[in-house]
């Protein structure tokens, strides 16, 4: 049996963990806990009470209002970005789970929780080295799918050289001047250290992006020097950027135009990107990019539930 002292410790600090809640209608903080609600498949959930308006409720840990596990849906992420299809994933559940998701249902936490995560992992500020490079990459969505025809869109994207960190990505449907600019000034906003080579292909719009972004002050000191590669000049290559889109092309090559909007579209690209940033490891580096770039510490394994969990509490 654990010492009277120990007790009382845990006792306290169990107080303190859910005294340090706010009732979410009021937002008052004087709360105490109200039994527990009992779920299908997530089992026992805590149930409080806000003693100023009377109102009851549950923490919102980013599974509110779900019907399945955490871990179920986090173990369906996973599998989805390491290559699986939606359809394979639903078989999948069907030999370890009784409880069956459909693979529109597997579709939409793709797309939900890809959201709910970026929005977090793009604020993060990133301790970047002296080089970036931009690129775009060509897609074609189809818009509906009982057509032939498809919209041509384009995925803008840039990476830190030294920590293989992506701080931009945007799928969008056009890579105009207002496309391209969007995609720098995420890059300039999140970057911590100054960013002095700006390397990028031979896109005609690149060099007057990047005097408006940086100033014609910086390009003419050469406190910003612009490097446009040409491959096709023999001029080089953009060896990060470019083998980054081969991993996304490997991936991608099996969504068969990406049926929906730019809106989903763009959904599951973030999630791509949150998985080549913060879950798979990069054989080059031996570690995800994001314990290079980032202060940002993972210690759970699963590292979309404690993604998930960091989105809602900086939300």
């Amino acid at each position: 049996m654990l010492p009277k002292s120990q007790k009382m410790n845990n006792k306290n600090k169990n107080q303190t963990d859910y005294k340090k809640l706010s009732c979410p209608t009021c937002k008052s903080e004087n709360i105490i806990k109200r039994g527990k609600r009992k779920t299908e498949n997530r089992g026992l959930i805590q149930r409080y009470k806000c003693k100023d308006c009377n109102k009851r409720f549950v923490i919102d840990d980013g599974f509110f209002r779900m019907r399945n596990s955490s871990k179920k849906i986090t173990l369906c992420l996973d599998l989805f970005y390491r290559g699986i299809s939606t359809r394979k994933v639903q078989e999948h559940l069907q030999a370890f789970y009784p409880h069956n998701s459909s693979n529109v249902t597997i579709y939409n936490w793709v797309t939900k929780y890809a959201k709910m995560i970026s929005g977090f992992t793009d604020k993060v500020k990133v301790n970047n080295g002296n080089e970036i490079q931009l690129d775009e990459m060509e897609y074609h969505r189809r818009t509906d799918n009982n057509s032939q025809g498809v919209s041509k869109d384009w995925f803008i994207d840039s990476i830190d050289c030294k920590t293989r960190f992506l701080l931009s990505a945007e799928y969008v449907g056009s890579r105009g001047k207002a496309e391209i600019t969007y995609a720098f000034k995420e890059t300039k906003e999140r970057a911590v250290n100054h960013i002095t080579i700006c390397t990028t292909d031979g896109l005609l719009t690149y060099p007057d992006v990047i005097k408006r972004v940086w100033g014609y002050h910086s390009i003419k000191q050469k406190k910003v020097v612009h490097n446009r590669v040409n491959a096709s000049k023999g001029e080089g290559f953009n060896i990060y950027i470019e083998r980054l889109h081969n991993s996304l092309r490997q991936r991608t090559e099996s969504f068969r135009g990406f049926h929906g909007s730019i809106e989903s579209a763009n959904s599951i690209m973030k999630g791509l990107v949150i998985f080549y940033n913060y879950i798979r490891k990069h054989q080059t580096l031996g570690c995800c990019p994001y314990e290079l770039a980032t202060d940002i510490k993972l210690e759970n394994p699963n590292k979309w539930l404690e993604l998930i969990e960091m989105s809602k509490a900086n939300n």
